[in-house]
Parts: structure tokens; C-alpha cells; sequence
């Protein structure tokens, strides 16, 4: 219980809708349960017989809680007073008005809790999404994609649905549950408490059958997730599937699991739907009973109950299996709704790694240096960075260099704080990282990858993604510096196209310049390439170093190059060797010193 009430917390304000759907809940119940005593009367003036002596006989013997018999009385006497058929006209006017009223209740009911279940779904997915954009990028490393996915689009709906559902359930069911059982004691007390030993006996016998469900159901949202991630892994590799001729092998992976998840489903189903007969043949032998018991005192002319009661009794008595089956059906089926619940509630209290301190100061500007003390970095128990000290100098351009997994990707990655190092400093003008926003870093710095993201809006949109209220001038004047302005204009429709998902309607170059462009355009001080021309033909290549070129001028530079030809006018070049530094300086001061730089260049110019 304590997993729901907290994501019931997620509908607050939820008196704003909760009061007005009690009210109308309340009022809609009242005209439903009375709906079915003025079958009593409606009988009383179909095929009773009428007279000032029966009047007198009923009259004598009525209950002060006898509701269907003071009904019966007013029809006698009105009937006595007038006639059948004018006792008809009134109970019929009587009936419409009370399922129109009935009606309208329970519609405005409905409407308050159809508004109470999408502001609970507005409300927990924004918490989901924004605290998953909060979350560190290291921990996208770990974590599955589609799981996520899993976890904002699909289980957030099972959530919503599961606890709306029961909340109206909770109210609504025993409400009218208990309006019934008050109907029915003032027709008969001990048909009445023996009717209702049903409900504890078939209570007992649900929760045996629903006692599974859960552990299915979160099998069953953890087998969705992983369709959704070979789905989203599938697509986003189609040309590699295709190439390598793994397009049968991907589908059997996919269908594999696919079988999973509906087998689980289909056990889940079935012990739902199995619920439900249950409680209904429980109450048909209940009904039947109650038809001997009842029929056999009516006819041999014992006990309590007249043929109008008995009938208002046996319709009133076949409605209390609704509530109890909505219960049922409810209590079944929240246990899928608390496992995804649990689910994302663990997505919620993943707590970022990286947070502001709470005094923490704003960086302004960058004036003088970047610098690293004595910083190392770990994944788990494999140590990545060791004991690096760097200082990069306001409008100078520093090189990585160095073999493949070496650290120059995670060293870099440090600069803009993606991530915290394990021990050791980083500083920016004396400021020490923790002790300023990590907001107001990264907006001193630009960033261009090797792997370049675009997003499926248009040329437009994805060059002022980091100035959104940039002009058209200002959006073309960074396209040229990025040698993009030209192919831009050969597009369909210029800078309003489309680039597609991920920019696919691109080529590699075409992308790299618009990701240039939009560094541009962000003017940092602090420019942040990792291996932007590694994955270019030899003019797309040249295209882009250009327009990096254009970018580097007049400000500081961290750069990772695979080609080292790139990067030898860098005022400093570090050549990073199993985490540590191996030997730092310009291209001639390494080249004299004939090390692994000159060792890598020689491999590059023998290879060339």
C-alpha cells in the first residue's frame, strides 16, 4: 500500500477533483439504488389488488425501515384515491426522472475522474522525464535504452490507468455496495445476512487465484522493455543488419521474446478473467436459493415477503454482484499497476550523480585557464585516468593524442563535467568545478562530436538549437563559416528542410558542417572537438578542418584528432598513454624528442 499511496501522491492537487466526483458519485448512487425500489411500486400497480381493506392490512403490519413497503403504501393510496392507470402515469414519470438524473450524475462522476487520471498521467510522466534528463550521462552507458523507454511510455500508462481505476473503485463500489445491502435489510434481515456470506467466500477464493500476478506482471513489463530495446537497437542498425545478412537471426530474437511476453500475458489474463465466473456462479446459487427460500414463503403464504418485495428483492439482489465484481476486477488487476509502478518509481529515485551545491556560484566568463590537479577517473573497478595534470590557457589549442582507449574520450568528457572524477580537481579560472553550477560550465563551452547528432527538425531549427532566438542572418552567417551555406541551398527547401532522423537524409559531412555551424552559432569561448573529421572521405575531410579552422580562431581548444597531421599547429599537444600523460609539448618538441607521438605520426605517414 505504501508504493500506491505515494503514486497517488503524483494527482495532487487531487481534492480539485476528487470533492466534485464524491458529490456526483454520491447523488448518482442514491437515483440508481432508487431506481430499483420503485419496481415494488410499479408492481403494486400492475397486478396487486387494490382496495381501502388491503390498504389497511399493509398499513398495519409496516416496518419504520421498511423502504419498498412505504413505497407500496403511497401507490395504494393513490390508486385508492384515484386509479391503476393514474398510479402507472406517476411511477413512470417517476422512473424517467430518476434514470435521468441517475445518469447525469454518473456521467459528471465520470468526467471528474477521466480529468483526475490525465492530470495523475501528465503529472507522473513530467516527473519521469525530467528527472530522466536529469540523470548523469554515465548512466545511459549502463542502462538499456529501451528499458527507459519501457519505463516513461508504456508502465506510466499501466500506472495512471491502475490507480484512477482503483481510486474510483474504492469509492464508487462499496458506496453503492452499501446502498444495496440497506435496500435489501429493509426487505428481509436474515435472507439478507445469509445472501451475503458470498461476498467473504469469494473474496477468500480470488485472492488465491490473483496471488501470482504480480511477479507476472513485472516479468511482463521487463520483457516489454527489452522488445522495445531490440526494436529501437533494430531500427537504429538496420543498414549493418541488412549487410551482414542478419535480418532472419534479428527477427527470431525479436519474435523469441515477443512469445515470452504474450505467454506471460495470456497466464496473467487468464487468472484475471478467472476471477470474475467465479464470483458470478457464487452469486447465481446464491440467486437460486434465495428463488426456493423466497418463492416457498410466497406461495405457502409464510414469513415476511409479499410478490412485490420479493421482486424489488431478487432485481437489488442481482446488482450487488456488480460492485463486488468491479472490487474483484480492481484488486486483480492493481497488482500489474504496482509492479510497474515499482518499476518507474526506481526510475524516480535514481539520483543524479552530478547536483549543484546549494551555493553554488555562477561562471560569468572565461578569462584565464582550465586546469587539472592530480585527476583520476575509474569505471568500476577498471581505472581509466591516472593522476592527469593539465593547463589549458585562454586562447590557446591543446591536442589529445595517443593510442586507442587510452582516456582521451573520458578526459575529455570531463572538461564540461559529464562527469565528477574520482579523485583530484578540476578548475576554471580558479574555481574549483563543485563549487560552481554545472549549467553555467557547459555555457562557456561548445561542443562537436565524432558522431554527429542532429535532430529530426529542420536546418534551421538544428543550427539554433543552442541560440533559440537566433535570426535568420545570424543562422546563415554560422552556416558559412561552416562551409554549410552553399549544399544548405541546394537542399529542397533550404534551411527549412528536413534532415530526417538523426539527420540520416544527410550525408556524414553534410552533417558534421551543420553540427560546426551550430557550435558557431553558441559563440562559447571554449570549443570541445572529439575526432570530428574521423569518420569523413579525404574532401568531406578537408571541408570540415576548414570550418573547424574558422570555428578554433580566436578561442580555446580541446582537441582529439585521429589524424595527426590535423593538429600540429596546436600550441600544445598531449600524448595520453594508458591513462596517463606519456609526454606533452608542440609538434617539433615531441618530434625531437622521438617518443610514442613521433611513433604514432611515423605509423600514420607509412600507412598515407
Amino acid at each position: 500500500m505504501k508504493t500506491y499511496f505515494r503514486l497517488l501522491s503524483f494527482a495532487k492537487p487531487i481534492e480539485k477533483f476528487a470533492i466534485p466526483y464524491i458529490i456526483a458519485t454520491l447523488f448518482a448512487t442514491v437515483f440508481n439504488t432508487l431506481l430499483f425500489t420503485l419496481l415494488g411500486p410499479l408492481m403494486t400497480a400492475l397486478f396487486l389488488p387494490t382496495g381501502k381493506n388491503s390498504l389497511a392490512k399493509v398499513v398495519s403490519d409496516r416496518s419504520a425501515i421498511d423502504i419498498v413497503g412505504k413505497f407500496s403504501d403511497y401507490i395504494h393510496q393513490i390508486i385508492a384515491q384515484h386509479d391503476g392507470v393514474y398510479a402507472l402515469k406517476l411511477i413512470s414519470l417517476a422512473i424517467a426522472v430518476t434514470v435521468f438524473l441517475s445518469n447525469f450524475f454518473r456521467y459528471f462522476s465520470q468526467r471528474y475522474m477521466e480529468d483526475l487520471r490525465v492530470h495523475t498521467l501528465l503529472n507522473f510522466r513530467k516527473a519521469v522525464f525530467n528527472n530522466v534528463m536529469n540523470l548523469h550521462v554515465g548512466y545511459f552507458n549502463n542502462e538499456r535504452k529501451g528499458d527507459v523507454i519501457s519505463k516513461v511510455a508504456s508502465d506510466v500508462q499501466v500506472v495512471q490507468f491502475t490507480v484512477t481505476n482503483t481510486l474510483q473503485v474504492v469509492f464508487k463500489e462499496p458506496l453503492q455496495l452499501i446502498f444495496w445491502v440497506c435496500v435489501l435489510l429493509s426487505i428481509s434481515v436474515k435472507l439478507t445476512l445469509f445472501s451475503l456470506l458470498v461476498i467473504p467466500v469469494s473474496g477468500f477464493i480470488i485472492s488465491k487465484i490473483v496471488k501470482r500476478l504480480k511477479q507476472q506482471a513485472t516479468q511482463a513489463h521487463e520483457s516489454f522493455a527489452k522488445m522495445i530495446g531490440f526494436l529501437d537497437e533494430a531500427l537504429s542498425g538496420i543498414k549493418i543488419i541488412k549487410a551482414f545478412n542478419a535480418t532472419e537471426r534479428t527477427k527470431d530474437k525479436f519474435n523469441e521474446e515477443n512469445k515470452f511476453y504474450s505467454f506471460l500475458n495470456r497466464k496473467m489474463v487468464r487468472r484475471q478473467q478467472l476471477a470474475s465466473p467465479v464470483s458470478q456462479t457464487l452469486g447465481v446459487l446464491v440467486v437460486v436459493f434465495i428463488l426456493l427460500y423466497g418463492g416457498t414463503m410466497i406461495l405457502s403464504g409464510q414469513g415476511e415477503l409479499s410478490p412485490d418485495k420479493f421482486v424489488v428483492y431478487i432485481a437489488t439482489f442481482s446488482q450487488i454482484m456488480q460492485p463486488i465484481k468491479a472490487l474483484t476486477d480492481s484488486f486483480s488487476g492493481i497488482h500489474s499497476g504496482i509492479s510497474a509502478g515499482e518499476r518507474v518509481l526506481d526510475l524516480i529515485d535514481t539520483k543524479p550523480e552530478l547536483t549543484n551545491k546549494p551555493d553554488a556560484k555562477t561562471l560569468d566568463q572565461f578569462s584565464n585557464a582550465i586546469v587539472l590537479e592530480n585527476v583520476s577517473f575509474s569505471y568500476g573497478e577498471k581505472q581509466v585516468l591516472n593522476n592527469i595534470n593539465l593547463s589549458i590557457d585562454k586562447g590557446k589549442t591543446l591536442a589529445l593524442v595517443g593510442p586507442s582507449g587510452g582516456g582521451k574520450s573520458t578526459l575529455m568528457d570531463l572538461i564540461p563535467r559529464f562527469h565528477d572524477p574520482k579523485s583530484g580537481t578540476l578548475k576554471i579560472d580558479g574555481h574549483p568545478y563543485q563549487d560552481l553550477t554545472v549549467e553555467s560550465i557547459r555555457a562557456q563551452m561548445g561542443t562537436v562530436n565524432q558522431e554527429s547528432f542532429l535532430f529530426n527538425d529542420t536546418i534551421f531549427n538544428n543550427i539554433a538549437f543552442g541560440k533559440p532566438d537566433a535570426t535568420e542572418e545570424e543562422v546563415i552567417a554560422a552556416a558559412k563559416i561552416a562551409n554549410a551555406h552553399e549544399f544548405i541551398l541546394n537542399t529542397d527547401q533550404g534551411y527549412q528542410s528536413t534532415v530526417g532522423d538523426r539527420g540520416n537524409r544527410l550525408s556524414g559531412g553534410q552533417r558534421q558542417r551543420i553540427c560546426i555551424a551550430r557550435a558557431v552559432l553558441a559563440n562559447p569561448p571554449i570549443m570541445l572537438l572529439d575526432e570530428a573529421t574521423s569518420a569523413l572521405d579525404t574532401e568531406s575531410e578537408k571541408l570540415v578542418q576548414e570550418a573547424l579552422n574558422n570555428l578554433m580562431q580566436n578561442r580555446t581548444s580541446i582537441v582529439i584528432a585521429h589524424r595527426l597531421s590535423t593538429i600540429q599547429q596546436a600550441d600544445k599537444i598531449v600524448v595520453i598513454d594508458k591513462g596517463q600523460v606519456a609526454e606533452s609539448g608542440t609538434h617539433q618538441e615531441l618530434m625531437a624528442h622521438n617518443g610514442l607521438y613521433k611513433r604514432l605520426i611515423d605509423m600514420q605517414t607509412f600507412n598515407d
